[in-house]
Order: structure tokens, then C-alpha cells, then sequence
């Protein structure tokens, strides 16, 4: 993800940003200021700036159907909602695109009647370009509400049990196994590990129940749980026919970005493991902690493990780069440059568009300004996915623009060389591709994702960090003899099936849209 966090101001109808540093969710309602387009035929299948139907976005901006009164619960800010209808949200949504969206002149022309909300209108708004595999160029437009936003990006709070899942066939014969636990959830403290299988949600058989009450009864316990509803699973323990009844009772998750913090020896010296999920806020005093414990066990290499995570704030994937790379092959240089559309809709300089590599804390969960630890490597090894996504990409192309070899190990990563400026409307955030990211050597044309250097199954029957795990395995070895290892075929039972008819009962698993986002954060 990235996002900015930043104090707006409006210029006409662009938006100014200041270089005061400010919280996250500040950005929340700060481009409120922002104006909208002029005016232009939209009569064929694209719009341009001219249309005379798009307003200036500061003329109904937080005119909402339903004001909100009060002021966020989150981050204490009053809400400066008005009344207005679904007709004014409409309006702000289209002015808003036509202001800022990266490919604002790629956007068919929609009657925004047509669509019952706000939010469906503007999951119309957006490019249907494709790339060169064939693959929608914006795979990423979506919206959250306010709340439940605030809260994930700030202090990394979700709801649920503290489980993520693999759903491994979606159709009968039906497989889900866990990939991760949060530590000190309710799943964690109920014994749930990674590699459990799920054999029923409250009393229905997940494997081979069919029906459309079977399968709302399965969703709803496995994946979208009340908050303080409890469901039962019946559980299978990994490599096991062991079962156990446990009942998880869902809420409040916090999540833990930086585990497993480990050194491994190998006949070539200490190599370092850290598991990262998520570029949030809290982060930040956490990869610092894990560089440091590094540093001091003297490692000569390092295995990032990125395959769950899907980005997050773009300053804090520039702190982790320069950590792992050091001054000497960082300083001066830029760790991403950020490109907008042409109207430069936020008047961004060409200095404040280069993202540098931080080598001091930006105070997302630390004190600002406090110098940053280095490893001082020439390469690193990442494990990727296809979840591996945005600013995680970030720090992938952003150290090889700068020399530093990297090595990926498992599969190719999401293709995402774009981010967000997430905005509050009426208590639903809007995000609509605003930027590109490129390297220092000017490369930021990965939409189909980085190929994986050796390719290798992601081993549920490991704990993330066993070296013996089919992944690290792999990376392990393949920084000690240059080799890719033949991809195990331990790990094919968690392999995604094909999905086949099923009767039509297949389970269906939403997609967190959040969890894959590049977010500016700090000065441009």
C-alpha cells in the first residue's frame, strides 16, 4: 500500500501539500479542499477533463446522504459532513476521479443514475485497459469504510479470529488450512496452528456439504464472523487424523507485523529470517527491533519473508531498504520516484515526487528523526507470492535500482507498481490509483508481477522459519550453491485445485482489497 499523510491546502482547484509530517488518517477529509475538473463531450467511451457534468470537487465534498455528527472515533477529528444526497456523493466521486486518477482519460463514460450507490458508481469508474498477459491494468480500485480503515492502517486492527486462511478447493471435495495465526489471538490461545485443516463450521461438514444454507452456514463462520458471535470448527491437526471441537468467538485483532526473528547458521556464516506481513504503522518499532537483533548476531545474509505481505505505507518500505542496504549504496539516491497524472493534481515538485531512502525513524511507532540500523548488504533473499504486492514490491525494485541483488524465492509476486492517496467521503475511503512507482534507474513496469528466481510451494506443514519449511529451504540453498532445488512435491495437497462445478456450492473467500496497497505517508 502507500498512502499520505500530510496537511492539505487548496490551491484553485488542485491541492497543495504542505511537508508538515502529520498522522495517517489526517489525510482523512484533507483533500476535501481538492477541486474538481472543467468540462468536455464524454459522449464516446472515455471522458476528459472538459466535461461540463463534472463539478468542482470542493463544491460537494462531504455532502452526504447520511452525515455523520461528531467526530471519529479513531482519531478524535470532528466530522465535517453536511447534508447532501447519494446525488452529491456521486458528483464528488466523479470530480474526484476526473481530478486524480492516474489514467483519469481511460474512464468509459457511465450515467451515474444507473448505479443505486455511490460506491457502485464509482467501482465503474476506473480504466478497462489490460497488460500484456491480458490481465486488467487496475485490478485495485476499491473502497472501505472509514472506520474499519482508520483502524487497521493506524494501529493494525482487524476482526476475526486471528486466522488466515488457504482455501485450497472452494468446490466439494472442499480443503481449508490455515496459513497463519496471529500471536495472542483468540485462534492462537485455542491452540489453532498453521497447517490445520478445518473439517466443520458449526456442525456442517466443510468438506462435502452442499445446499445453499450449508454453504451461507460455512462462509459465515469461516470468513465473515460477526464481531462477539462465536461459531464452533471442528479442527484436524497438520499430517494428523487427530481432530479437536474448539469454538472461537470473533473481535478485535491487532495485528503483529514483524515475527520469527531468528538467525540460522550455515557453513558460510549467520543468516538472518524475519517474517513481515504488513507495512502499517506499528511496524516501524518492530523492524527496527528485528534489524538491530540481526545486527548484533554479525549475519552475512538475509531472508525476507514477504509472501503474505501486501504493502502498506511506502516510507516504511523505504526505512526497511536502506536498513538492509546501508548508506553506502543509498545515500543520495532515490528509493522510489512518484509519478501522477498529467494534470499534477496535488502540484507536486519534481523534488518532492522523489521518495529518498529514509535513514532516520519517520515516527509511525517510534520517535522521529532517531537514526536507523543498517545490515550493510550487497543482496538479500525474498520470499515471495502472488499476496507479495505494492510497497513489498517497492522494497524488492527499489534495492535492485540501486544494485543490491535480489534473489526471490516462490512464486510471482502480484504486479503492482501503483498507490493510493486514500480518501474519506460521507464514511466510506475511496481508493483510485493516483501514482506509479519507479526506481532509481527510471524501471517501474512490473503489472504482471517479479518472477520468482527459483520457484517453490509455500509448505503449510512447516512453521514459518523452519529451515526445513519448503521456501527458506530453497532460499537457504540456493544462496549457498546458486542452484534453484527442485520445487517440493510435499506440499501438493495444499495446492490450489481447479475449481470444478460442485453442484454450484462453492465456498467463496473475500479478498481484504487492503491488504495490497501501496500508501504515501510522508513528504513527497
Amino acid at each position: 500500500m502507500i498512502s499520505i499523510a500530510k496537511n492539505v491546502t487548496s490551491t484553485g482547484d488542485k491541492c497543495q501539500f504542505s511537508l508538515n509530517v502529520a498522522a495517517l488518517l489526517l489525510l482523512a477529509g484533507s483533500l476535501t479542499a481538492c477541486g474538481g475538473g472543467g468540462s468536455s463531450s464524454g459522449t464516446t467511451t472515455s471522458t476528459s477533463t472538459t466535461d461540463s457534468s463534472i463539478v468542482a470537487a470542493k463544491s460537494v465534498v462531504a455532502q452526504c446522504a447520511t452525515p455523520r455528527t461528531g467526530v471519529s472515533p479513531v482519531t478524535g477529528v470532528a466530522y465535517q459532513d453536511t447534508q447532501g444526497s447519494v446525488a452529491t456523493e456521486k458528483s464528488w466521486i466523479r470530480a474526484y476521479i476526473n481530478d486524480t486518477y492516474l489514467w483519469y482519460s481511460e474512464v468509459p463514460s457511465v450515467t451515474a443514475a444507473s448505479y443505486a450507490t455511490a460506491v457502485d458508481y464509482f467501482a465503474a469508474l476506473k480504466s478497462p485497459a489490460t497488460t500484456a498477459s491480458g490481465a486488467l491494468k487496475d485490478k485495485f480500485h476499491f473502497t472501505y469504510l472509514t472506520t474499519d480503515w482508520e483502524s487497521q492502517s493506524t494501529a493494525g486492527i482487524t476482526y476475526g479470529y486471528g486466522i488466515a486462511w488457504k482455501l485450497v478447493s472452494s468446490t466439494p471435495p472442499r480443503s481449508l488450512v490455515v496459513t497463519q495465526v496471529t500471536p495472542g489471538s483468540v485462534a492462537a490461545q485455542a491452540g489453532i496452528a498453521r497447517g490445520n485443516s478445518i473439517l466443520t463450521v458449526d456442525g456442517v461438514d466443510l468438506v462435502n456439504a452442499t445446499g445453499t444454507a450449508a454453504v451461507n452456514t460455512l462462509n459465515t463462520g469461516a470468513f465473515s464472523p460477526a464481531n462477539g458471535v462465536a461459531h464452533t470448527f471442528t479442527v484436524q491437526a497438520t499430517g494428523t487424523t487427530t481432530t479437536q471441537q474448539v469454538t472461537l468467538t470473533a473481535g478485535a485483532v491487532t495485528t503483529v507485523p514483524v515475527q520469527n526473528v531468528k538467525t540460522i547458521s550455515t557453513a558460510s556464516g549467520n543468516v538472518g529470517y524475519m517474517l513481515f506481513n504488513t507495512h502499517i504503522a506499528t511496524a516501524e518499532s518492530q523492524l527496527i527491533a528485528a534489524v538491530n537483533q540481526l545486527k548484533a548476531a554479525n549475519v552475512v545474509d538475509v531472508v525476507l519473508d514477504l509472501r503474505y505481505n501486501g504493502g502498506g505505507l511506502l516510507a516504511l518500505a523505504s526505512e526497511l531498504a536502506y536498513m538492509i542496504a546501508g548508506p553506502s549504496a543509498t545515500t543520495g539516491k532515490t528509493f522510489e520516484k512518484i509519478v501522477f497524472n498529467d494534470k499534477n493534481p496535488f502540484n507536486v515538485t519534481a523534488a518532492q515526487a522523489n521518495t529518498p531512502f529514509y535513514a532516520t525513524a519517520q515516527g509511525f511507532s517510534t520517535t522521529s528523526g532517531q537514526a536507523l540500523p543498517t545490515l550493510g548488504l550487497s543482496r538479500v533473499t525474498v520470499l515471495t507470492s502472488s499476496s507479495t504486492c505494492s510497497a513489498s514490491e517497492s522494497v524488492i525494485n527499489s534495492l535492485r535500482g540501486v544494485g543490491i541483488t535480489v534473489n526471490l524465492i516462490g512464486s510471482t509476486t502480484c504486479g503492482k507498481p501503483y498507490g493510493f492517496l486514500p480518501q474519506d467521503n460521507c464514511g466510506v475511503t475511496y481508493f483510485a490509483i493516483q501514482f506509479k512507482g519507479t526506481n532509481a534507474l527510471g524501471f517501474g513496469d512490473y503489472t504482471d508481477g517479479f518472477t520468482a528466481t527459483c520457484p517453490a510451494n509455500d509448505d503449510y506443514t512447516r512453521a514459518l522459519g523452519d529451515p526445513l519449511e519448503s521456501q527458506l529451504a530453497a532460499a537457504l540453498a540456493y544462496r549457498s550453491t546458486g542452484v534453484c532445488s527442485a520445487v517440493s512435491a510435499s506440499d501438493e495437497r495444499y495446492t490450489a485445485r481447479k475449481t470444478v462445478d460442485g453442484g454450484g456450492w462453492a465456498l467463496t473467500q473475500p479478498v481484504n482489497p487492503a491488504l495490497t496497497n501501496r500508501i504515501l505517508s510522508k513528504p513527497l
